[in-house]
C-alpha cells in the first residue's frame, strides 16, 4: 500500500502539478500586489474611487467583483504574453525545422540485409 502510495507521488505529473501550485501562488501574490497597489490607485485617479471594494450598488459589494475581474485579467493577460505566446512560437519553430529536414530512411528489414550479404558474397566469387 505504501509502495503504491510512494509511486503515486513519485510520478512526474504529480510533481510538475506541485511546483505548478506553489508557483501559482506565489504568481498569484504579485497579481494581487499589482492590482492593489499599482493599478486600482492608478484608476482610481482616473475616475475619482481609489478602492473598488468601496463601490456599492445597494447591499451589492460592485467594488469587490471589479477587483476581481481586474485581477482575473491581468493573470489571463500574463498567462497569455509570458507563456501561451512563446510557447506557440516554440511550437511553430520546431515544427518549421522538421518540416526542412527530411526524416532519415527506414532501417532496411532483416531480409533486404541478408539478400545484401548474399549479393556481397556472390561478387567476392
Amino acid at each position: 500500500m505504501l509502495k503504491g502510495f510512494k509511486e503515486f507521488i513519485m510520478r512526474g505529473n504529480v510533481l510538475d502539478l506541485a511546483v505548478a501550485v506553489i508557483i501559482g501562488a506565489a504568481f498569484n501574490k504579485i497579481v494581487e500586489s499589482m492590482v492593489a497597489d499599482v493599478l486600482t490607485p492608478l484608476i482610481g485617479a482616473l475616475f475619482g474611487a481609489p478602492d473598488f471594494s468601496a463601490i456599492k450598488l445597494g447591499p451589492i459589494a460592485l467594488g469587490k467583483f471589479i477587483n476581481a475581474v481586474v485581477n482575473f485579467l491581468i493573470v489571463a493577460g500574463a498567462i497569455y504574453f509570458f507563456v501561451v505566446v512563446p510557447m506557440n512560437a516554440i511550437k511553430q519553430r520546431r515544427e518549421k525545422e522538421q518540416e526542412q529536414t527530411p526524416p532519415p530512411p527506414p532501417e532496411p528489414s532483416e531480409e533486404v540485409k541478408l539478400l545484401r550479404e548474399i549479393l556481397e558474397e556472390l561478387r567476392k566469387k
